[in-house]
């Protein structure tokens, strides 16, 4: 019979792996279950422990963790914040889209650069969520893609800043699924330092999303710069909207009916909410397989370690 042993996250202690019997979970009928079960089971495992122990029982563990179904859904935001080097980071979510064969359906990172994107963006006909704020996007590369994008219903370009109207109306033209969009962007204060001027009312991305973003459900713009035109425009179109977030919309003046027309959602930020605000997180759900799958240890290879980089 053959036996592993392998560090234990919490005691630091090693601990007997049975590659038959399979003690961790008690049954070595769990070795033959389908990719398709396992991944099933290891959505409540942690990534962690998946790569430094489950991927060590047996060879089907091994091959469910590292091959295509666990790597449909795919987080690495905190791994992204920890490297915060666009390169580095495109490097790492290549090897995770070939991995998944290009079946990705979530997708959550930050600061990713163009080909990082392009990568994802080439799950087009799978992909369903798509979080990438703090990305090095232009307008050309989002037209690029766009039009392979119409399965998706959750997206974060937020503190995007090379995306403008050209690349949300060619999001919009294309994603017509589109239900939750998050387009918050840097504070004022911080946006002023960036261009070295005063922020002005530009009602020019919320005329967009109300011309063409018209099934929003849940929509972000935190500290953008709409005014009452922008606003109306969006409560008027967008007609099943139940969730708006405009926290640090100075130049809103809630003219006319604006105050009631935003009282009847369901959930309603102000310009002026008190809450604290990260101007920096996607606020993404921790829902996928590879939730947190990656950890920084070295750069001595040009990227930080990853457990998911290991091969197959």
């Amino acid at each position: 019979m053959e036996m592993r042993t392998n560090k234990s996250l919490s005691s630091g202690e090693k601990q007997p792996i049975n590659a038959d019997a399979g003690p961790v979970f008690g049954s070595r009928l769990w070795a033959g279950l389908s990719p398709e079960l396992l991944v099933m089971i290891f959505e409540r495992i942690t990534s962690d422990e998946l790569v430094r122990s489950v991927i060590l029982v047996c060879k089907s563990w091994h091959d469910a963790v590292t091959g295509p179904y666990c790597s449909t859904a795919i987080d690495i935001e905190k791994w992204c914040r920890r490297c915060n080097h666009s390169d580095r980071i495109d490097i790492v979510v290549r090897k995770l889209v070939d991995r998944s064969r290009g079946m990705v359906k979530r997708f959550s990172g930050y600061k990713l650069g163009e080909s990082g994107f392009s990568s994802v963006a080439n799950c087009g006909r799978f992909l369903q969520e798509l979080r990438v704020p703090v990305s090095d996007v232009t307008d050309k590369i989002v037209e690029k893609h766009a039009v392979s994008l119409t399965m998706l219903t959750v997206l974060d370009i937020s503190y995007c800043l090379k995306i403008t109207c050209r690349g949300l109306e060619a999001l919009g033209k294309h994603c017509k699924s589109l239900v939750l969009l998050r387009r918050n962007m840097l504070p004022s204060e911080l946006l002023e330092a960036a261009e070295r001027r005063v922020p002005k009312t530009d009602n020019g991305e919320a005329m967009v999303i109300a011309d063409t973003m018209r099934g929003l459900y849940q929509l972000e713009l935190a500290y953008g710069r709409l005014g009452d035109p922008g606003l109306e425009a969006i409560l008027t179109n967008c007609k099943s909207l139940t969730h708006l977030d405009i926290h640090g919309c100075w130049c809103v003046n809630f003219e006319g009916d604006l105050v009631d027309k935003c009282g009847r959602l369901a959930v309603f930020k102000s310009p002026w909410d008190n809450d604290y605000y990260d101007a920096y997180s996607s606020d993404s759900d921790n829902d996928g397989a590879v939730c947190g799958a990656l950890s920084s240890c070295s750069d001595s290879e040009g990227y930080s370690f990853c457990p998911f980089m290991i091969s197959p």
